[in-house]
């Protein structure tokens, strides 16, 4: 008897598994060469490119940004164009007093 049913769940089980693999998706295997394409494959693969191409011409040119503009300030002076000129001022100061 457990023979026989144990022969029953075996049967049972692959007859149930069968319709699973016949279900899957071929895989590609490494070095197999590409299938080839359909003709509605290759329509529609040309259409997305162009799809593609019509956005990028719809998207506007943008001058060059300042990632740190709104940390800055448009009202703030540049701190190394002052401390320079100082220097530069003390410095011409300084030999004008020697001559």
């Amino acid at each position: 008897m457990r023979v026989v049913l144990a022969a029953v769940i075996i049967a049972s089980l692959s007859s149930l598994a069968a319709p699973a693999f016949a279900q899957e998706k071929h895989m590609q295997q490494y070095r197999e060469p590409d299938p080839d394409k359909t003709p509605a494959e290759k329509a529609a693969d040309k259409a997305v490119a162009e799809a593609y191409q019509r956005s990028l011409g719809a998207i506007p040119d943008q001058g060059p940004t300042d990632p740190w503009g709104n940390v800055r300030g448009n009202s703030a002076s540049k701190p190394g164009a002052t401390r320079t000129a100082k220097v530069k001022a003390k410095n011409h100061n300084a030999e004008a007093k020697r001559q």
